[in-house]
């Protein structure tokens, strides 16, 4: 197993409880220091994905998989709910439109008028909302060390400051050769790439990997600016979702601060100082929504960077998740673009994974 965030962790967790012996090899010195540690931490109900995707289906499937694993191994969590809300009427047939989309996944939201909406949140200057009873949001580090701990307690073994230098084919395996202060090879029957944000650069390391499967990588940067003072809102917020994001919205962690993002800013490099340039955008955003926000209110918080397979412009694609006929390197399987709801989405993937694996 390559990569030890929030998917490569369920991974390994998901093989190692079909009894095989489980490696995670990590090149940071601690888990889930990335992309599953830079998010919203927001677990999604469903709605807004592409019927017959990966995405639809994983998330809807790995959200229920989600509450039951944080049951039954006490990661804390809330279902806080979230309204989706159109600004004016010209986007209430959008708002319609996701409606629809949503029951037709088979998730249902309530349609309320915006004096419905502003019962349950009066600060919320809306035209109308859709209220997703399924929405949550979790503990990311607690979820993953419970994953780690499950994995371990079923055989499987951790690497920390272990990079994946190199690799070929060998026969009926893999021979993965890692860096680090104490660098290695090893041979396994099967290599799961969960690099995140490094996985393409960790499959063309590997010879014989066809370079037409390795799919372009784009990175899109998340702002987040913390919010000073009481919270507005006692669920989640969100616009109506955009091309390529789902839009500047309203969170709130276990603790209930409130915070706002992530924007989109795409980048060529891996740089997670929040840009406070930005500052006036996010004031612009948020008071569309929430007219009385006060100056002076936000301080910047942190930001993601999300590993997405498609660039500017183009349309949202789904996770490229490509066993070894597509991959062309018998035993090894690559995992790309696992953006959100990747988090919400990750026992599910973990799943799929481990019941197509030779």
């Amino acid at each position: 197993m390559i990569g030890a965030g929030v998917v490569g962790l369920a991974t390994a967790r998901a093989m190692a409880r079909k009894g095989r012996e489980v490696l995670i090899l990590e090149s940071e010195d601690a888990f889930g220091t990335a992309t599953s540690s830079r998010n919203s931490e927001v677990i999604h109900a469903g709605i807004f994905y592409a019927h017959g995707s990966h995405k639809e289906r994983l998330c809807i499937e790995g959200r229920d998989k989600l509450y039951a694993f944080c049951d039954a191994y006490g990661v804390t969590y809330k279902r806080t709910t979230k309204l989706v809300y159109a600004t004016d009427d010209s986007e209430l047939p959008g708002l319609k439109k996701l409606q629809t989309h949503a029951a037709d996944s088979g998730v249902y939201m309530t349609w309320m008028s915006r004096a419905d909406a502003q019962r349950i949140e009066p600060n919320l200057e809306c035209a109308a909302a859709l209220h997703s009873p399924l929405t949550g949001i979790v503990d990311s580090h607690a979820y993953m060390l419970a994953l780690l701990g499950d994995a371990e307690a079923n055989g499987a073994a951790i690497a920390y400051n272990s990079p994946v230098v190199g690799g070929r084919t060998d026969g009926d395996g893999v021979i993965i050769d890692a860096g680090g202060d104490a660098g290695m090879s090893l041979k396994a029957r099967t290599v799961i790439n969960c690099a995140g944000l490094g996985a393409q650069g960790v499959s063309r390391a590997i010879a014989g990997v066809k370079p037409g499967s390795i799919p372009p990588q784009h990175y899109a940067k998340g702002n987040y600016f913390y919010l000073s003072g009481k919270p507005p809102f006692t669920r989640l917020i969100y616009p109506l979702p955009g091309h390529a994001s789902l839009g500047l919205h309203y969170t709130l962690d276990l603790a209930g601060q409130g915070r706002f993002g992530p924007d989109l800013e795409w980048t060529d490099k891996l740089d997670y100082r929040v840009d406070e340039s930005r500052e006036a955008s996010f004031y612009e955003a948020i008071r569309k929504y929430w007219p009385e926000l006060p100056d002076g209110a936000l301080r910047p918080g942190y930001s993601g960077i999300r590993p997405k397979i498609q660039g500017p412009g183009e349309s949202a694609k789904d996770f490229d998740i490509q066993m070894p006929a597509e991959t062309g390197v018998n035993g090894f399987v690559a995992l790309y673009g696992i953006e959100s709801p990747g988090l919400t989405s990750s026992i599910a993937i973990a799943d799929y994974v481990a019941d197509r694996v030779p």
